[in-house]
C-alpha cells in the first residue's frame, strides 16, 4: 500500500479464467474487505465526504490503509470483489459463467482460487465497503458501477510456490 501509493500491484491483480478454458479472459483488480464486524466503511465514507480533492482523499486513504488495516487477517471476509462500469460486457460474461478461477502469482507464490461469482446488491455491506474503498482512489467512479463478488471454494482451490 505504501510503496505504490495505493496503486494496485501484482498481488491483487488476478488472471480470470472460465471453467473449461485454458487462457484467461483477462485480468481483474481484486479487493479484500473486512468482515462486517471489523468494517472501516464509516471511516472511508467520512474521508470521501470530507474533501473533493483527489490528492487529499488519496493521502487520507493511504493513512487509513497503511496503518493497521491489513495487519489482522482474521478480520477479513473470505470473498473478493472487483468493480466494473455499468453495462460492462466483461462483467456480463463473468456473471453468465457463474464460476471462474482467479489466478494470483506474486511474492514467489501462485494461488488458483476456484470461485462462485455473483453481483452484489447495493445494500450488501461488502458492496458498500468495496464502493467506498474504490471511491477514495477513483473520484470518477460511476455511481451505477457493478461490483462482482468472488466466493472461493477452498476445497477446489490450490497454492504452490513459483519456481
Amino acid at each position: 500500500m505504501r510503496k505504490n501509493m495505493g496503486r494496485p500491484d501484482a498481488a491483487i491483480v488476478a488472471a480470470l479464467t472460465f471453467s473449461g478454458e485454458s487462457q484467461p479472459m483477462g485480468h481483474v483488480i481484486t479487493l479484500m474487505s473486512k468482515a462486517p464486524a471489523y468494517s472501516k466503511t464509516p471511516e472511508m465514507r467520512h474521508i470521501a465526504a470530507s474533501t473533493y480533492d483527489p490528492a487529499q482523499r488519496r493521502e487520507k486513504a493511504l493513512e487509513l490503509f497503511s496503518d493497521t488495516y491489513y495487519q489482522h487477517p482474521r478480520e477479513f471476509s473470505d470473498v473478493l470483489t472487483t468493480i466494473f462500469p455499468p453495462n460492462s460486457p466483461g462483467a456480463a460474461a463473468i456473471c453468465a459463467a457463474k464460476t471462474c478461477t482467479l489466478t494470483f502469482a506474486s511474492y514467489g507464490q501462485r494461488f488458483d482460487l476456484f470461485c462462485k461469482v455473483s453481483v452484489l446488491s447495493g445494500d450488501d455491506p461488502v458492496f458498500e465497503a468495496s464502493w467506498c474503498h474504490n471511491l477514495l482512489f477513483n473520484p470518477g467512479l460511476h455511481p451505477e458501477a457493478v461490483i462482482l463478488c468472488f466466493e472461493p471454494n477452498w476445497g477446489r482451490s490450490s497454492a504452490e510456490p513459483i519456481i
